[in-house]
Order: C-alpha cells, then structure tokens, then sequence
C-alpha cells in the first residue's frame, strides 16, 4: 500500500511537472473565478462602490470603469492599475467578497431607490395585543407617517435603523426630513458610508511589539544608549 501511494505520488507530480506554467496558472485562475453579483439599486454601479467602501479609492473609479471589472480584476491587476498600498488592495478585495454575499453596509438592503436616495417611513405593525413600530423603505412621495397594517409588496423592513420615542427614524446617515417629525428620513450615498477604520497599532504593531516593549523597559532601566 505505501509502495502504491509512492508512486501515485510521483506520477501525479510528473505530471504536473509536465505543464506549462502559464497553463496551469489560467487553470486554477479559472477555478478560482468567483460569480459576478448583481448591483443592488442603493449601489448601481463601480463607482458607487468606490465612494461607499472609502479609504479613498472612488480616485480610482476611472481606471475601474464598470461593474465586471470591479469583481473580476485581480490583486496584480489591480496593482498594475495604480491601486496602492496592498493593504487598500486587500480591503476592496474583502469587500467585494462581503458583497457577494449579501453582506452590505448602511443602505445596501435598500429596494426603492431614486437617484441615489431611498426614502425611509415609519409603519405601525399589528403585533399580537400590541403595534410594533418598523422603518420600511417605500416609494419616495407619500405623505405623513404610514397607517396601522402590515409591511405590503414593495416595502422591505432597513437594517441597521429603528424608531425612537414616538416615532423618530435614528440610524447612521439618516436625515429627517422637515415637517414629518422624523417618521420620515432619506438615505444618501456619501463618501466613506461602509468604510472600516483601520485600527491604531499599539507598540508598533504585532510584528514589532517585542522589539519595542523591549526598547522602552530598556530605557526605563536607563541601560538604553
């Protein structure tokens, strides 16, 4: 048995062996190949993308000019477009793989959208003896605070929103919109809505921290030059 799994072994790495590099490189590029996902209406397009993830890269909107390229170009290739550090290279490619997935910042579940603002109201819901007060995204246009009744086709309930007091909209970005008392409030999209911050490097970081608490006993004894 170990003779059999010996040269199996070797017969799949002569094989390989064999390959050209450039082939089986465009091999494991085409397993790797992710599906494109749709634009959602709050994030139609690249550059909005751009401007929402922050960290200054909507700069780079005019090299990455449509949708397909946004989630199909490559760290190398995105390197080879201007996209520096790697560290801002890395952040865009998590997250287009967060958008893959369905996993959106502020505003992303939005499904009625206008010329990149969707409107937010307040509904009261009928809940066993009680009302439940939900934000729902509806329509732009309606007037006044929603009736009592059930959240209809074409409304969707906004993640990451709820209802203060007696019904005022509070939630990242939201602005009330005057004469409605805050049971109406818009969403924009803004530079920098879904960034996140990178944190503060204590002690020089991981990688340096042992040198560098070091350095500072060293100097606290007085033996440091």
């Amino acid at each position: 048995m170990i003779l059999r799994s010996t040269l199996l072994s070797r017969s799949l790495l002569t094989t390989t062996s064999h390959l050209p590099r450039r082939s089986t490189r465009a091999l494991y590029s085409s397993l790797a190949r992710l599906p494109i996902p749709p634009p959602t209406p709050f994030v139609p397009d690249s550059t909005t993308f751009l401007t929402l993830i922050g960290r200054e890269l909507s700069k780079h909107a005019p090299k990455i000019t449509t949708w397909d390229a946004l989630f199909s170009l490559t760290s190398s290739q995105l390197r080879e477009l201007g996209v520096e550090p790697a560290r801002t290279r890395r952040y865009l490619l998590w997250w287009r793989d967060r958008f893959r997935r369905g996993e959106y910042g502020v505003g992303g579940d939005l499904a009625n959208v206008v010329d990149g603002v969707g409107e937010m109201r307040v509904k009261e819901v009928v809940a066993g003896e009680g009302v439940r007060k939900l934000v729902v995204n509806t329509a732009p246009g309606a007037e006044g605070k929603m009736e009592e009744g059930k959240v209809e086709d074409g409304e969707k309930v906004v993640k990451g929103f709820k209802v203060r007091g007696a019904g005022t909209i509070v939630g990242s970005f939201a602005e009330p919109v005057k004469g409605t008392g805050g049971s109406v409030a818009r969403l924009k999209v803004k530079e920098g809505m879904w960034e996140v911050h990178r944190g503060h490097k204590v002690h020089g970081g991981e990688r340096r921290r042992k040198n560098v608490l070091s350095r500072i006993a060293a100097r606290e004894r007085g033996t440091l030059k």
